[in-house]
């Protein structure tokens, strides 16, 4: 457990490539954190599981790409 921020088993994201720049997410019963993984006490977002649904199917939309 991740005294820290409440949550264990933090992985990292299957797109996160060789280069360093790596998200890592956790879960816990009703909520998701989120955290770089160069920077692991740095902090985390937190979010309900409700609004990580709605950051994933906006992101898979492609509404949150920068240009």
């Amino acid at each position: 457990m991740d005294a820290q921020h409440g949550f264990a088993d933090w992985r990292t994201s299957s797109y996160s490539g060789a280069n360093g720049e790596c998200v890592e997410v956790a879960g816990a019963v009703s909520h998701i954190a989120v955290r770089d993984s160069k920077n692991p006490e740095g902090g985390a977002l937190t979010m309900a599981n409700t609004g990580w649904a709605d950051l994933l199917d906006e992101v898979r939309a492609g509404r949150l790409d920068l240009a």
